[in-house]
């Protein structure tokens, strides 16, 4: 137990700006375990936002709340996905070569496949979250952030490291992972949804709909990165957190417009 609580806080570490104490120590082994508690993270990422969105709904419309919450949320993690989803566009962006596009991935500057695809990404979670009612858009950004991070923990157990592991920009988590981390995901995951439902947080219908099409998504992210780059690298992994994520949010809008929760 107090090693996992290590881990978790490794993740915690790894994901966001907060820090943890120095005693918690480092292993270079222990950020590719941690992955299996990258949807815990997630849940209290999500946690954050979603209580940042219900303050600000007090005081302001529910756009301005909405963009409050997601700036919360950027700032919390540094833009950490963001970027990787930034060097993704640009490197998969255009019709170049494999070893092209690995090389573009590693430059640190920001192409406009990379600015047009943020604004993109941006501004539809935006405009998802701020048409849902605040009732669902609560527990949808819960939901959305844990998933999303085990949809990523998930790539990291299907598809092998694609990039060249000693350059890689955190390279234990050039390694595959195991089945303790998707479990230990999965279970991040089966416990923020029960206690949605427990809560009466979100309708099951809705619950359903938004797992069915993170799942399609994070396979075709799968399925395109093993295609096109063989493997997945860092970058992606942001990647499929941030498409996965606002499918799922999508689901959530769907399942409220085609029917009462």
């Amino acid at each position: 137990m107090i090693h996992e609580l290590r881990l978790f806080l490794i993740a915690l570490q790894f994901m966001t700006r907060v820090p943890v104490p120095r005693r918690v120590g480092f292993d270079a082994e222990w950020l590719s375990r941690s992955a299996r508690h990258f949807a815990g993270v997630g849940a209290l990422v999500g946690a954050w936002g979603a209580a940042v969105l219900w303050t600000a709904s007090l005081w302001w419309p529910m756009p301005v709340a909405v963009g409050l919450s997601m700036a919360a949320t950027l700032w919390l993690t540094g833009a950490f996905h963001e970027d990787g989803f930034a060097d993704t566009c640009d490197g998969l962006g255009g019709a170049v070569t494999r070893e092209r596009a690995l090389e573009i991935m590693k430059d640190s500057r920001i192409g406009a496949y990379g600015a047009i695809g943020l604004v993109a990404m941006l501004g539809l979670k935006a405009a998802t979250l701020a048409t849902m009612p605040l009732a669902a858009a609560v527990p949808a950004l819960v939901l959305g952030h844990t998933v999303s991070r085990a949809a990523a923990t998930a790539l990291m157990a299907l598809l092998p490291y694609a990039g060249d592991p000693a350059h890689a920009k955190a390279k234990p988590l050039a390694q595959q992972v195991g089945v303790a981390e998707v479990v230990g995901a999965a279970l991040w995951v089966g416990l923020v949804c029960v206690a949605l439902l427990a809560l009466d947080a979100m309708a099951a219908v809705v619950l359903g709909m938004a797992l069915a099409g993170a799942a399609v998504a994070a396979v075709e992210c799968a399925r395109w990165l093993r295609g096109r780059l063989g493997g997945y690298t860092g970058d992606t992994l942001g990647a499929t957190q941030q498409i996965t994520e606002l499918v799922l949010l999508l689901g959530v809008l769907a399942a409220l417009r085609l029917g009462p929760a």
